[in-house]
């Protein structure tokens, strides 16, 4: 049965998820947000009452919308594998409420990963009121900059509330000047390559700060994509003297994380 407050909000089915031929669509949500005007998020689940163990998605500097307006091939792709795996889905869009299109070449940020931590925060608080979703069985999945807020969210207060969080290609420079600490169970997964958020710092901060570090050699970021050649794009805080990082598709990697992912999200 939906719980309460999610019949009280206006659900709307808009977005289709397609799973083994068939087509299932993300109802778009609205959030309470803890510190903005209310949050979008997509909710796609599979079928049946649950209640189900439940991901939290956050998108990366691109947004959460490819520019004819669907949701990403990336964060699409891993919500269909997690529905299939049994897992409520909830993406949540930090950008469109806030009127940003996109951060990736902006180096004054309007929306930093710490101010996102509270959008992921908003999402547990919303998604624990569901019957439907598991309380105690809420994980967390960043990609970028959202891997980046994912970090955030793993050292704060209230990173208990989340059995697991998994950040891909996280920035890690900042945090490795402060004194922190995962507080839940958290995983890093990178590539070796990456050009964009390197992966030295990130390898340094998951020994120091009580989290694993999963790397993959030859990868570069957004390697988890399901079709995404390789290329070279420009970025606001590029490594390389040129301005310019590369992104695309490592097919190895990207199986290999898969498979660990869904490792990760059976552990009790």
């Amino acid at each position: 049965m939906i719980g309460p407050l999610l019949r009280r909000l206006r659900v709307v089915p808009a977005l289709l998820l397609f799973m083994s031929g068939a087509a299932h669509a993300f109802d778009k949500v609205s959030l309470p947000s803890r510190d903005s005007p209310d949050l979008v998020g997509w909710l796609a689940r599979p079928p049946g009452a649950g209640p189900f163990p439940a991901v939290i998605g956050l998108h990366g500097c691109a947004g959460l919308y490819t520019r004819s307006g669907e949701i990403g091939a990336r964060e699409a792709d891993w919500s269909r594998r997690l529905v299939q795996a049994g897992h409520a889905v909830l993406l949540v869009d930090s950008f469109g409420p806030r009127g940003i299109k996109a951060l990736c070449n902006a180096r004054d940020r309007a929306l930093t990963p710490a101010g996102r931590a509270r959008d992921a925060f908003a999402a547990v608080d919303w998604l624990s009121r569901q019957d439907f979703a598991m309380a105690d069985r809420i994980s967390l999945i960043g990609w970028s900059n959202g891997g980046s807020t994912a970090l955030r969210v793993a050292g704060d207060r209230e990173a208990g509330r989340l059995r697991h969080i998994i950040a891909f290609y996280p920035g890690c420079r900042v945090l490795l000047k402060r004194d922190w600490r995962a507080q839940t169970d958290t995983a890093i997964f990178q590539g070796l390559a990456d050009d964009w958020t390197p992966a030295a710092p990130c390898e340094e901060l998951a020994q120091r700060g009580g989290l694993r570090f999963v790397g993959f050699p030859g990868a570069y970021h957004d390697f988890d994509h399901p079709d995404l050649p390789l290329r070279q794009r420009r970025a606001a805080y590029s490594q390389r003297p040129d301005g310019r990082v590369t992104i695309g598709t490592n097919a190895k990697a990207r199986s290999e994380a898969i498979s660990a992912v869904m490792a990760i999200l059976k552990t009790p």
